[in-house]
């Protein structure tokens, strides 16, 4: 029962609708539970309205002392535990990545952006050093645009790469469809494409997010177990 995490020190980044769109993309196949564990409550207060799926339920009443609690709950009865999380430094913090199968880094293609997702990753390599587990994680870049490579973005996934920091070959594009579900209260399936321009494409875009997101964890899974995972998926049964 993969649990995914998504914490980034800076906000504005595109977290919280990062976090959605995936959890909207699972609940087509699979049931989903989103643990809202940013302090603002974002996800949250969007499904108070919202005409959520049955296979999609969200969980609020978290704080640090009962995480790891509302972790195993959600796992046991949802195969997809998404979390979250509001900054690094915060206890609830690493407490939720001690429970990962997958951390999740949004970032936006500025230098400041790029330092500060350094700063997550620290976080991570010190939990590492501290309980002798490694996390998989992977740097996704956000709000980008879906027609030009910029070359300040273009110095900032170089720098990266040779950094060594795992990218997300997918990126999340500036899409107003992904701004409409938080005002529209809609998941983006549920959106009227006579609403919302290129909602197509903004649900291509996610579904590939999905997919990527399923092809690590099974990579994860396959480091982890000294097996390969993929195996049975591509004889056409679970993995």
């Amino acid at each position: 029962m993969p649990t995914i995490a998504f914490i980034s020190p800076k906000g504005g980044v595109g977290k919280t609708t990062a976090a959605l769109l995936l959890a909207s993309q699972l609940a087509r196949g699979a049931q989903v539970c989103v643990i809202d564990a940013d302090p603002n409550r974002p996800i949250a207060n969007w499904a108070k309205d919202a005409a959520l799926p049955e296979t999609l339920s969200i969980m609020a009443d978290v704080d640090e002392d009962t995480i790891l609690d509302r972790i195993e709950d959600a796992a046991a009865s949802a195969p997809f535990v998404i979390v979250d999380l509001e900054g690094t430094a915060a206890k609830i913090v690493l407490l939720a990545v001690s429970q990962a199968d997958l951390v999740i880094i949004p970032m936006q293609g500025s230098q400041l952006d790029a330092e500060q997702a350094s700063r997550a990753i620290r976080v991570l390599k010190q939990h590492e050093r501290m309980t002798g587990r490694a996390v998989p994680y992977g740097v996704l870049l956000s709000r980008t645009s879906p027609i030009i490579r910029t070359r300040t973005m273009g110095h900032i996934q170089d720098g990266l790469t040779e950094a060594s920091v795992p990218l997300f070959d997918t990126q999340l594009n500036e899409r107003e469809a992904f701004r409409a579900i938080f005002s529209f209260r809609q998941t983006l399936d549920a959106l009227d494409p006579g609403d919302v321009p290129n909602l197509d494409k903004a649900i291509a875009n996610a579904e590939q997010f999905a997919v990527e997101v399923i092809e690590r964890l099974r990579g994860a899974r396959t480091v982890a177990a000294g097996r390969d995972y993929t195996a049975p998926a591509r004889e056409g049964r679970t993995a």
